[in-house]
């Protein structure tokens, strides 16, 4: 028997079967740094339309998580797909440095200012550790591949970053925007500090709720505005509007109660445990609250709007303090009495409140949660404690009608995880309404593209809705906000403008310390002492916030506003708002063209990443374990507008998938051996027909993928990436032409005509896949014909030639071949064949499809991959025939004898040529003659 196996053109390439990725990424991580593939990349692509996506920064501290791989994942595949369409796409990284998370690592180690280290010390050591966390978190992002400028990053402790915060807040002054005020904000007890709205999270929490009556000091002016004679037995009862609360806390600096105006109240006279009483309550809440307080033999003496009790005066419960019956639109049937206990110092709008009325805001609790000196009942107790006594206070007074405990959402530190108070203090805010700054970011927001769509509709209404920006913090670490005013009017001093730039002058030279040790004669002269320098620091929602204004500076390359600014779908109310309300205060724009959120990554059972659960998956794990690819494969093939699932069994699979496309790559490399694309390659209209479907099918997933690109679908991009692998190539194209590729001369047309498709499938994969798998197209790049050196990732998108339309209906051939699987499936579960090379297959159909496929003629069997195959009049198929739409096929075993070197049963093996005994005729004039031709398959 002669040996063939050098006959055959198999495949063959040094790129491996296994990816190898935990090993072979870092090595290729290692040379792209050696050679500054990012700044080749900028030099290559200089010239080219601009296209920026500004990073928003991650916080400084602690190991990346999946989250910060998600976020630096999604930016990279952004920036790279650009790149290859054509754009001059850079991309600077930043981190976020100030700020009391740093604060709490220095103090850990350290303790507070003042116990170990000064001021001046504790921020050097703050400046210390944030460095060290960026260069931790840097190695890490690198090492997911993703290309940026990491040798310079923008950071905010940067000197210079933060003299143009400083600048920019200036221009935030100029432009009219700030306020101080005495009003309430979120206060942290563990902080020790305000807190901005984005600094607030929600969990549940239980509360001591009670329901304490304020007694009406002249009932019988609620009789004339009800326009109601008392019965005899009521002219001398105690008449009260009873309120609930679950901060009773925060009954000592009470100002008002509130009613709705248009809500329906009842007067009703009820006895109680502790004696007869006549209370106003809610109509639609009455019934609930009287069977709280036990009432019996409760009577309605009258029905009326809220609006008629304005003005009435009521009694403190254990205050000797009168205080307005007000109206307020944030009172509500929900829960409660009706009225709501309204105290200025301690909620957003009961300040609001306040205003209106005139209300005074007398905050009685300290920094640290302890009522002050001089607060009656209650000076020095903490307000943890006082609940309890506020509850056997007025139980001594009577003025208790019910406690209890209450499960409700309440506000949290979303550092600390601990609940929040309001209280008033004298704080620095970016008004939102003083200079319409909050109608002019709601109009900016109309001029961006949101991805997903929802996401205008969810800013918007975060917008439209917050309160004023309350800016400034009780800290040592971060920005300062550098301003001087009055002792006596605390008025800003008239030079403001002027003296920020000479401080911004000072910290671009010697950073944040030269305000904080700052001689304030330095700059005031001989009117310092008439002057108070601020030392609260800038909210850090500032410093990430002023991002567009300091690269806008010290980056003008970049250019304003930024094409796309990406984060997770928390940052609508944290950086997306920053940023926008910081933009339009100064520029009045908005500092960006789209804005792209994501969702939060959850485990397979929808539940949030914790240690508690044992479901974190750890970025680092993952790419020790499968590689950095495994797991921008996954992101791309999440669709981001919702949570994210992963687990170990979701990567796994998504290897899997990594497998099949490096295998679909792997198999196109190895059959383009020796294939010299400027000397081989075939012109379109001399291929063979199933040679230009290819090239038209990979033209127009092209078209697909560009523009799942160009809107940021990378799970789209997946999923016709993988489709296209395991579909269209996989499972038809590679398993036609194998015949023609292994048996064919080396040289012969046939064979060059699949190769030239190859190649350009090839080149057009390798750049589809560079934006998700970088590693891996990097790999492919290196083994592709006439590729010995540069990047992929310097190239763009790959040019296809033009096909004409060949009238040749692959579609319905494609059904063809469907249904002769089902019949070549159905003679081996019969043990009639082996392999479907033991078959022959008979097509019965009329019309058009007859014709195309006698057309077809001989080279109609490879394309079903059978021995044999012919079409007969659709009148003529078998009972037992399969039937397609319009068409019938039945397949039948072959018995000729098998070619020992294409494997095709025919009836002139052996008989061509005595040299070749074990040959079909068609081996041999591929062997010994000029090559068969071919035109379809």
């Amino acid at each position: 028997m002669t040996d063939y196996k050098t006959t055959v053109n198999l495949p063959r390439t040094d790129f491996p079967m296994k990816g190898d990725l935990a090993r072979r990424e870092p090595q290729m991580l290692a040379e792209w740094n050696a050679r500054d593939l990012y700044g080749q990349i900028r030099k290559a692509t200089a010239g080219r339309p601009r296209f920026v996506l500004v990073d928003g920064p991650p916080y400084a501290n602690g190991a990346i998580h999946i989250g910060h791989a998600v976020n630096k994942i999604l930016k990279d595949m952004v920036v790279k797909s650009k790149t290859l369409a054509g754009y001059d796409a850079p991309y600077v990284p930043g981190w976020d440095c100030h700020g009391l998370p740093i604060e709490h690592q220095v103090e850990k180690k350290h303790g507070k200012v003042g116990v170990k280290l000064s001021a001046a010390e504790f921020r050097k050591a703050c400046r210390q550790y944030a460095m060290q966390q960026v260069e931790s978190q840097r190695e890490d992002f690198r090492r997911l591949g993703v290309l940026g400028d990491w040798d310079n990053p923008y950071l905010t402790l940067d000197r210079r970053f933060e003299a143009e915060q400083i600048r920019g807040f200036g221009q935030i002054i100029r432009n009219g925007h700030l306020l101080r005020g005495y009003k309430p904000v979120h206060w942290c007890l563990d902080c020790g500090s305000a807190l901005a709205e984005a600094e607030v999270e929600y969990a549940d929490k239980m509360s001591v709720a009670l329901d304490a009556r304020f007694d009406i000091v002249d009932p019988q002016l609620l009789y004339q505005k009800l326009d109601l004679t008392p019965r005899a037995q009521d002219r001398d009862q105690t008449v009260s509007v009873p309120i609930w609360t679950t901060t009773p806390w925060t009954l000592p600096a009470n100002q008002a109660v509130a009613l709705g105006s248009d809500l329906t109240y009842v007067l009703v006279a009820v006895e109680l445990e502790s004696g007869p009483l006549i209370l106003v309550l809610a109509e639609g809440l009455a019934e609930a609250a009287l069977d709280r307080y036990a009432a019996r033999n409760a009577t309605t003496l009258a029905t009326f709007s809220g609006s008629q009790l304005e003005g009435l005066m009521l009694r403190h419960p254990f205050y000797a303090r009168e205080v307005p019956v007000i109206l307020a639109d944030y009172v509500t049937l929900d829960a409660g009495t009706g009225a709501v206990h309204t105290a200025p110092a301690h909620g957003q709008d009961d300040y609001q409140s306040g205003l209106r009325y005139d209300l005074p805001v007398e905050n009685p609790v300290d920094g640290r949660g302890v009522y002050v000196p001089g607060t009656a009942l209650l000076a020095g107790v903490h307000i943890k404690d006082a609940n309890q006594r506020i509850v056997d206070l007025m139980r001594e007074s009577g003025h208790l009608l019910h406690t209890e405990s209450f499960q409700h959402s309440y506000p949290h530190c979303w550092r600390h995880k601990s609940p929040l108070i309001f209280r008033a203090t004298p704080q620095w805010f970016i008004s939102l309404d003083q200079n319409h700054l909050r109608e002019a970011s709601l109009a900016a927001i109309t001029d961006v593209h949101w991805y997903p769509g929802w996401g205008q509709e969810r800013i918007a209404g975060m917008v439209a809705g917050r309160p004023d920006w309350c800016i400034s913090r009780q800290r040592t670490w971060g920005v300062p906000v550098p301003l001087f005013i009055h002792r006596e009017t605390g008025e800003l001093h008239p030079e403001t403008p002027a003296l920020l730039e000479a401080v911004a002058t000072r910290v671009e030279e010697q950073g944040i310390e030269a305000w904080f040790e700052l001689d304030p004669a330095d700059l005031l002269g001989e009117a310092a002492h008439q002057y108070e320098k601020v030392m609260d620091t800038m909210d850090v929602w500032m410093d990430s916030g002023m991002v567009h204004h300091y690269l806008a500076k010290a980056r003008p390359e970049l250019g304003y506003p930024a094409d796309l600014y990406l984060e997770g779908s928390d940052q609508h109310r944290g950086w997306f708002q920053s940023s926008l309300l910081t933009a339009v205060a100064m520029n009045g724009t908005a500092p960006y063209r789209a804005v792209l959120t994501y969702g939060f990554t959850v485990d397979d059972k929808g539940r949030k990443m914790s240690k508690s659960l044992g479901n974190v998956v750890a970025p680092q794990s993952v790419i020790g374990s499968l590689g950095a690819d495994i797991l921008r494969l996954w992101v791309a093939s999440s669709d981001y507008s919702a949570e994210m699932n992963v687990s170990p069994e979701i990567l796994k699979r998504m290897a899997d998938s990594y497998r099949r496309m490096r295998n679909t790559a792997r198999y196109l490399l190895g059959n383009l051996d020796a294939f010299d694309p400027s000397a081989d390659a075939v012109p379109v209209d001399s291929m063979v027909a199933v040679d230009r479907w290819a090239i038209a099918r990979t033209t127009e997933l092209h078209r697909e993928l560009q523009s799942a690109y160009e809107t940021f679908e990378f799970h789209r991009v997946y999923q016709l990436l993988h489709n296209f692998c395991i579909v269209d190539m996989g499972s038809f194209y590679l398993d036609v032409i194998k015949d023609r590729l292994y048996t064919t001369p080396r040289n012969g047309l046939p064979r060059r005509s699949a190769q030239t498709a190859l190649w350009h499938v090839a080149e057009a994969l390798v750049r589809w896949l560079a934006p998700i798998l970088s590693f891996t197209a990097e790999e492919i790049w290196r083994h592709l014909p006439g590729r010995t050196t540069g990047s992929v990732l310097l190239s763009t998108w790959h040019e296809l030639p033009v096909v004409m339309d060949d009238d040749i209906d692959w579609k319905r051939l494609l059904e063809l071949r469907d249904l002769a699987s089902q019949a070549l499936e159905g003679l081996r579960e019969a043990d009639q064949i082996g392999a479907a090379l033991d078959a022959g297959v008979t097509v019965f159909a009329d019309g058009p499809l007859r014709t195309l496929l006698e057309r077809f003629g001989d080279e109609l069997r490879f394309l079903f991959i059978t021995s044999e195959a012919g079409v007969r009049p659709a009148g003529e198929r078998p009972p037992d025939a399969l039937a397609g739409e319009g068409y019938w096929l039945s397949a039948t075993p072959v018995s000729s004898t098998k070619c020992i070197r294409c494997w095709q049963r025919r009836p002139d093996t052996g008989q061509a040529a005595p040299a070749h005994p074990e040959l079909c005729g068609r081996c041999v004039g591929n062997l010994e003659g000029a090559g068969e031709t071919r035109r379809y398959v």
